[in-house]
């Protein structure tokens, strides 16, 4: 009987001791979490509060010291109304307000004349300065409105991975990127409270006092803003405008764990003030959506693939012609010219269509088609960004040999940015497909974060095979790209350069083109791998022109910024 005292004893305290800590848990989240909106209510009586204040959740990037800095957030909005039903002396509040604002005074004396009406909206988004100033008036007939906005403190950084949001009157919802894709994450349900918590405590215990919020979090991406900073300004002011070109992009990314650290496209746009852009394709992320022919850069994945398959080596050797001609179509090199019998490495060197068009005629039409299949160029990659584009491949399901053949060397056959530089990851991080991703892990108010856990790691290529290939693409690099003048003594880099010719209207361009090029380095433990694509430059025919001195501009920003020791 005594022990069954003290049990009764024990489990009565530690239920008491279980309510209190759930009590504190709670009045620490109505202090911490919901302080500021029990401030607000509180705050100056020239201010009215609407019903269901506006509140997102935030929105990081995370610095390389994993500080984490606000890349989207909600800050204070004010709007300013009269209430004509209370104004003494229309003129004297006029001359008033005009001194403040620049007003058309008649029309302001107009609204001020509407007596039956107890809110006329006169001006929004009120500055600091300007809130002081009405302050000042003390008169009962102003009406400060508080609310809040969405904010981007870096303007247009990141601006197409951020997205922005939109109201459609009665719903705010993400528009594009991040706000789009974890809108049910960063939408909050409202800072109201219809009951008190003694009563939710009794009708809904358990969620009412520690997970009353749901699914409400903050984000804290992979973006590393002076990274992304400085591939914004590469691909603005050394690419886009030095080529007067259509577009340009860039993805810079961890190939081991597949976190990117930067993801551009020039023109970009402040969300800030999205309303007022003009040409609203740039809201779009064409890394993500859109679909191109990549060219030669999808040559070492045909080179990779037959070594995987052994069909050939690095010193397998054939015959260059100059061309060949397939289902009664001549397909050649890009200069037209034979090279005699060379080694596959030459096929990179000088990138030559008719090598690895020699690759896939070893590896035969099945292989061929499942090492590409294999490497994703035409699924979801799964990045974490809304609308993402699938790759076409079906013309690796056609019996005619010239479809085969152009695939090998990038045309006929296209993906997206983020799928190629996926594929072309898995040459770098030992022959593994990883899974993109822009967010790092999602914080709760109240519980633990939610790191990031990629959904699968697939192998596509031996170990060997990402070895030897990367050894292949860096002698690219320090004999062959712009004659080995890009070569850093003391870094390997392995990289390729792509050159295709744009489709419009089922047709192949004549005059506009797609350059490319992408690199990883340190090549025999590599830290990045970098993508980088220009569409319709003019003046330059070849992507070796106008994208390796920007490529070499950001590897030596990276090795710089992130201190990487040298590797040879």
């Amino acid at each position: 009987m005594k022990d069954r005292r003290l049990y009764n004893i024990w489990f009565l305290n530690t239920g008491v001791l279980l309510i209190a800590l759930l009590l504190i848990a709670k009045l620490g989240y109505i202090q911490i979490g919901k302080g500021e909106f029990y401030r607000n209510r509180a705050e100056s009586p020239y201010l009215a509060l609407p019903n269901g204040t506006f509140d997102r959740g935030t929105i990081f990037f995370t610095e390389k010291t994993g500080r984490t800095i606000s890349a989207a957030t909600v800050v204070p909005d004010y709007t300013l109304a009269v209430d004509p039903s209370k104004i003494t002396n229309k003129e004297a509040l006029a001359d008033k307000l005009t001194a403040l604002f620049s007003f058309d005074r008649a029309d302001l004396i107009a609204r001020m004349g509407r007596v039956n009406d107890q809110y006329e909206e006169v001006a929004k988004h009120l500055s600091e300065k300007e809130i002081e100033g009405i302050k000042s008036l003390a008169d009962k007939s102003t009406i400060l409105q508080k609310d809040k906005k969405r904010f981007y403190p870096g303007g247009q950084l990141a601006a197409q991975v951020l997205g922005f949001i939109g109201s459609n009157g009665s719903t705010v919802t993400g528009r594009y990127g991040l706000e789009r894709y974890y809108n049910e994450t960063l939408t909050r349900s409202g800072n109201s409270e219809s009951s008190g918590f003694f009563a939710d405590l009794f009708l809904k215990p358990g969620a009412a006092i520690l997970f009353d919020r749901g699914r409400e979090g903050d984000l804290v991406t992979t973006i590393e803003p002076t990274v992304q900073g400085f591939l914004e300004r590469t691909l603005e002011d050394d690419i886009l405008k030095k080529y007067n070109a259509a577009g340009a992009g860039g993805i810079i990314m961890n190939p081991k764990t597949g976190e990117i650290l930067a993801m551009a496209t020039a023109p970009a746009f402040d969300p800030n003030n999205f309303s007022k852009e003009k040409n609203q394709s740039v809201f779009a992320n064409s890394l993500v959506d859109g679909v191109y022919e990549m060219g030669s850069i999808i040559k070492p994945l045909t080179i990779a693939a037959g070594i995987d398959a052994g069909v050939v080596t690095a010193n397998t050797t054939y015959d260059d012609k100059g061309f060949r001609t397939i289902n009664t179509k001549r397909i050649a090199n890009y200069d037209r010219k034979a090279r005699g019998v060379v080694p596959l490495q030459e096929v990179l060197n000088q990138s030559l269509n008719t090598g690895t068009m020699f690759v896939e005629d070893r590896l035969g039409r099945d292989r061929f088609r499942e090492y590409f299949k294999a490497y994703g160029l035409g699924e979801e990659t799964g990045i974490d960004l809304p609308n993402e584009g699938v790759g076409n491949l079906r013309n690796l399901e056609s019996p005619r040999d010239i479809e085969y053949a152009t695939a090998s060397f990038g045309q006929g056959i296209s993906m997206t940015p983020i799928a190629t530089i996926r594929a072309l990851a898995s040459l770098a991080n030992g022959g593994v497909l990883v899974t993109p991703h822009v967010v790092k892990r999602t914080e709760y108010g109240i519980g633990p974060s939610r790191d990031f856990v990629p959904p699968y790691e697939r192998r596509v290529l031996k170990k060997e095979t990402s070895e030897e290939i990367s050894r292949m693409l860096t002698v690219v690099v320090d004999k062959a790209l712009m004659g080995g003048m890009l070569k850093m003594e003391h870094y390997s880099i392995a990289a390729k350069t792509g050159t295709a010719q744009l489709v419009e209207d089922g047709a192949y361009s004549k005059t506009d083109y797609l350059h490319t090029f992408f690199g990883y380095f340190p090549s025999r433990d590599p830290k990045f791998i970098v993508f980088i694509a220009l569409k319709n430059p003019r003046g330059e025919a070849y992507a070796s022109h106008t994208l390796s001195s920007p490529f070499m501009q950001i590897t030596k920003f990276l090795i710089n910024y992130y201190e990487i020791p040298p590797d040879r």
